[in-house]
């Protein structure tokens, strides 16, 4: 909610009909139910809308095994979700933000995708993906005022591993006891990003917990 709050018209997108439900009854917001891999549906749904903010914040990591041991449907999974998805959204709304000289392109990386962490060989591939193509996309829109910040976090409290662990697994190993980085964090980070200046562009936010070293997936508890 801090984009609505923000001042912005807030267009929500996603699969789960209990989170978009809690949404709908908000002032200044939109609900799409839509799956991100759904190219021609967002399209459709998005045909005519002047887009000044994108935030590319879908991720899943379906897996936590070794590469070798990984279903090779969950490449897949994790490649179009990760990956393509946000490049087909980009591509999408780029063209009127070029025309308008303005916009901002938000996407979520991870650390992950700036440094090699155990089990995550094709989500930290997406995600390095995800890095390289905000620095190319960049050259590509020099001269346009269209702005690209990606924001590359450790560990937040989210619910990233559901599906690799499910939720209460990921709660007992991942986040009790440990002070992790939470969903509003980095709405704030996202925000001074967008208050700065037009000609001042955030390239980059790498963000961690205070308990957890840049570049590794260790953390340690919290002293009580």
């Amino acid at each position: 909610m801090a984009l609505r709050d923000a001042g912005l018209e807030v267009i929500a997108v996603g699969r789960s009909r209990e989170a978009l439900a809690e949404l709908a009854g908000e002032s200044g917001v939109t609900t799409l139910e839509a799956d991100v891999r759904d190219v021609g549906a967002l399209k459709a749904a998005l045909e005519g809308q002047a887009i000044d903010v994108l935030v590319n914040n879908a991720g899943i990591l379906s897996t936590r095994a070794s590469f070798q041991e990984i279903e090779e449907t969950e490449i897949d999974n994790m490649l179009d979700i990760n990956l393509k998805a946000p490049l087909y959204l980009a591509r999408q709304v780029l063209p009127g933000m070029v025309e308008r000289h303005a916009g901002h392109l938000f996407f979520i990386g991870s650390s992950a995708g700036r440094a090699p962490h155990p089990g995550a060989a094709v989500y930290g591939a997406s995600k390095a993906g995800v890095s390289l193509f905000c620095d190319a996309l960049r050259c590509d829109l020099l001269g346009t005022g269209v702005r690209v910040t990606e924001i590359a976090p450790g560990r937040v409290q989210t619910q990233l591993y559901r599906t690799a662990m499910g939720m209460q697994a990921a709660g007992s190993e991942l986040y009790d006891g440990y002070e992790s980085i939470q969903p509003q964090d980095i709405a704030e980070l996202l925000l001074a990003a967008l208050r700065m200046p037009a000609a001042v562009d955030v390239s980059r936010l790498e963000v961690f917990p205070t308990a957890q070293a840049v570049g590794g997936a260790r953390m340690v508890k919290t002293l009580g």
